[in-house]
């Protein structure tokens, strides 16, 4: 698949306290993975665009939004706490502000006829924000934000979001149960933070597909889940969008999770969501990095996974 790297400098510059997870080192983990293969002379690499203020309320409510904008502190010392692990520092804004417009920037770019698929490269996460609630290390949630821009701006029907971060996308799920035009398909380890995502919660249309796995679970006993209980249930319903919020702390070096999983892993799912993308969404399909705290296992689980992309 033709494939694009959006990524933003600005996310350099939302720091957290130490010895917080999910910090700049982070992004500097991937994108010196990214440098390191045959991406560079393959793959562009583009800068992230800001998200508007319709872009953001498509997802999230005027009063969350107001709290982002009006969090970050004034000087370079402080850090603003939305609970015991979401902050923002001077900074956060702006990336957050790129983080959220690089999914809908995604969007217009394969319906350009630029590319096919588009890997967002950027922080901070998005996948735990809710629709009036910062959480989980997230601001915005960057995912949902393409996926409504997809339906609202380009008048798609049906889209899906997959999430195969270990962490349950518990923000996603909260866009997917009051919009039926979303189909969401989760595959998480349980229990583990932040607690929800159980298989018995379906949405209130229907269109929430959740898969648990144990801690300890390898990767084969992992990729028959992700093909037979979300891909195979997704893939019916025919979306025509893809977007996956590509968490790669289900590695087995992740020091926040129990899975068992390496490269190899993550570049079987991005052969199965190429394939998805090319069966039900012509080709169309946006990956949007969540987390993923070993550094090296990061850097080398996301550069594969981006290659198998640009193979696909």
């Amino acid at each position: 698949m033709k494939t694009v790297i959006l990524t933003s400098d600005a996310g350099y510059e939302h720091r957290v306290p130490p010895p917080h997870a999910e910090n700049p080192a982070r992004l500097r983990a991937v994108r010196d993975a990214i440098a390191e293969t045959r991406l560079l002379g393959q793959v562009p690499v583009i800068q992230a665009r800001r998200a508007e203020w319709e872009e953001l309320s498509r997802v999230h409510t005027s009063a969350h939004i107001d709290a982002i904008f009006d969090g970050e502190p004034e000087d370079h010392e402080s850090f603003h706490g939305f609970d015991f692990d979401t902050f923002m520092s001077r900074g956060s804004l702006e990336a957050a502000l790129r983080a959220a417009g690089c999914t809908a920037q995604a969007v217009d770019l394969i319906m350009a006829g630029d590319v096919e698929a588009v890997f967002c490269a950027t922080r901070p996460p998005g996948h735990h924000a809710e629709r009036a609630k910062p959480m989980g290390f997230c601001l915005f949630n960057n995912i949902a934000i393409g996926a409504l821009h997809a339906l609202d701006v380009h008048g798609f029907s049906k889209v899906a979001i997959i999430d195969i971060d270990v962490h349950h996308g518990n923000g996603s799920q909260d866009v997917a149960e009051t919009e039926p035009r979303i189909v969401f398909g989760s595959i998480h380890e349980s229990p583990l933070y932040p607690g929800s995502g159980r298989e018995s919660e379906t949405g209130l249309n229907g269109n929430v597909i959740n898969v648990t796995v144990a801690a300890g679970t390898v990767g084969d006993v992992w990729r028959q889940k992700i093909e037979n209980e979300l891909l195979i249930p997704i893939a019916v319903q025919k979306p025509e969008f893809i977007f996956v919020s590509a968490g790669f702390d289900g590695h087995a070096a992740d020091p926040l999770a129990n899975l068992r999983l390496d490269e190899s892993d993550y570049m079987w799912a991005a052969e199965q969501l190429c394939a998805l993308a090319r069966e039900t969404a012509s080709s169309r399909l946006v990956c949007c990095l969540e987390g993923g705290y070993d550094l090296g296992a990061l850097g080398r689980s996301a550069a594969a996974f981006i290659e198998t992309l640009s193979q696909g």
